[in-house]
């Protein structure tokens, strides 16, 4: 099982990845801490990530994945996505079905009110309506309103991958 939880920052990637995880028993990563240095001071200094700037990147995670895949171990991967050419990139060379894209979902006063009560490393909240605008959402995915608990919503993407299997 490898599960990529995506969305805008603010959407609850890595509150719900890292319990989905420890659920699974498996391994979480946070695609942030695999920002290179420069695109990390681009973001904090309120600049949005061009497509080249995340190319890399996404590269990175990719081979992550396809190692999670190889060991047959899974995994979940807290990462935006935002555009389906980033979601190609992250799942390159593995078969179809080995990953499941989760849309993480919500308004935009609660994501903006998630993001002001919080201190990020470099995400800056005025980057939201640029992540927003960006979003191109899957249609394959699987969209789940994070509005709940996170063990709700965890327990709806638990139930939604075992109805897959």
């Amino acid at each position: 099982m490898i599960v990529v939880l995506m969305g805008v920052s603010g959407s609850g990637k890595t509150t719900i990845g890292s319990l989905l995880a420890e659920r699974e028993g498996t391994v979480f990563a946070d695609a942030d801490d695999y920002h290179p240095l420069a695109n990390k001071q681009k973001m904090a200094s309120g600049q949005p990530l061009n497509d080249d700037d995340r190319e890399p990147w996404l590269e990175t995670l990719n081979r992550l994945m396809r190692g999670w895949y190889d060991s047959g171990k899974g995994g979940v991967l807290a990462c935006s996505a935002l555009k389906e050419k980033y979601r190609v990139t992250l799942s390159a060379d593995m078969p179809k079905e080995s990953v499941t894209f989760v849309l993480l979902d919500g308004s935009h006063e609660l994501i903006a009110e998630r993001l002001a009560a919080r201190k990020h490393e470099y995400m800056n909240p005025k980057l939201l309506d640029s992540q927003l605008a960006t979003l191109e959402p899957p249609a394959d995915a699987l969209r789940v309103v994070n509005n709940r608990p996170p063990e709700e919503v965890v327990e709806q993407i638990l139930q939604h991958i075992s109805s897959q299997a």
